[in-house]
């Protein structure tokens, strides 16, 4: 009697598939588009890339990357975004090279603009008003305002506070 996993299996690679088995069905989709990806840019095929090295390439550098970002904090968690984000572009210029639809390719367009928000955020710079309090009073006339040595009003400060109409 044949074990019901390598029936579905073989059933699987040839493509005859149950409803039931719809992670095998995404797994075939993805191998055909990767397959499609390798033929649509002959210069890996001349790296000696073929389509399940870059598959799964591809996978190990997206799993290193989640990890180095959920655990390990500053800087190393910059630096996986940032290949994160690159990764992202590569997919996304597989993607428009194959032509595929924008369904297709929608999920890795939202994540990059996640990725690059985040980027964007983690990398913003600190506040001025607490740098300002910072200096030594000997460089107050250091950036350019060398008469003028007093803190200007944040904009917080300069709105007008209470409740507002609106109509």
């Amino acid at each position: 009697m044949v074990n019901k996993e390598q029936d579905t299996l073989d059933w699987c690679g040839k493509g005859i598939v149950e409803k039931k088995d719809l992670a095998c069905v995404l797994f075939i989709l993805m191998k055909r588009a990767y397959k499609s990806y390798v033929r649509a840019l002959p210069l890996l095929k001349k790296m000696g890339i073929n389509s399940i090295l870059l598959r799964k390439s591809i996978g190990a550098l997206e799993v290193a990357c989640g990890i180095v970002m959920t655990l390990v904090p500053g800087r190393p968690k910059d630096v996986a975004n940032f290949f994160l984000l690159l990764l992202v572009l590569a997919v996304l210029f597989f993607h428009q090279l194959v032509g595929d639809p924008l369904k297709r390719y929608a999920h890795a367009l939202v994540f990059g603009i996640l990725l690059t928000c985040r980027l964007l955020i983690a990398r913003k710079p600190e506040d001025r008003s607490s740098e300002k309090k910072s200096s030594p009073p000997g460089n107050a006339g250091s950036d350019g305002n060398a008469g003028n040595t007093e803190e200007q009003p944040s904009l917080y400060e300069k709105a007008p506070q209470g409740k507002m109409k609106l109509s």
